[in-house]
């Protein structure tokens, strides 16, 4: 099955690529191919901690509750203040450094300072 969208006037799906735009061979309307991709690229990732606030890049935050660390003997206390947090991608958005390490964490496990 084609990934050409439907023709958004006469909504039939005889369409095709032509350059950087779509043709409806029907009804001969143009319409971009790059239309829908902005709407998607600006609204960017926001990351929230566990009360709601907006985290960035570079932000202190505390632990809420203790987190045990896969595969190791090690666990991250409450109350724990990380420093200089980074924003990533993925399941777990914030990237820190504490004393026992590098560490991936989810935001849900963290309060704004």
């Amino acid at each position: 099955m084609s990934n050409i969208p439907a023709c958004p006037q006469c909504t039939l799906e005889n369409t095709y690529p032509d350059g950087a735009n779509y043709v409806c061979a029907d009804c001969g309307y143009e319409w971009p191919m790059a239309e829908a991709a902005p709407a998607d690229d600006e609204d960017e990732a926001v990351v929230k901690d566990a009360n709601g606030n907006v985290l960035q890049n570079g932000d202190a935050v505390v632990l809420i509750k203790d987190l045990k660390v896969k595969g190791s003997s090690i666990t991250l206390k409450v109350g724990t203040k990380v420093k200089s947090i980074r924003l990533v991608g993925g399941d777990h958005e914030v990237d820190c450094k504490m004393d026992a390490g590098n560490f991936m964490l989810k935001a849900c496990y963290l309060k704004k300072v």
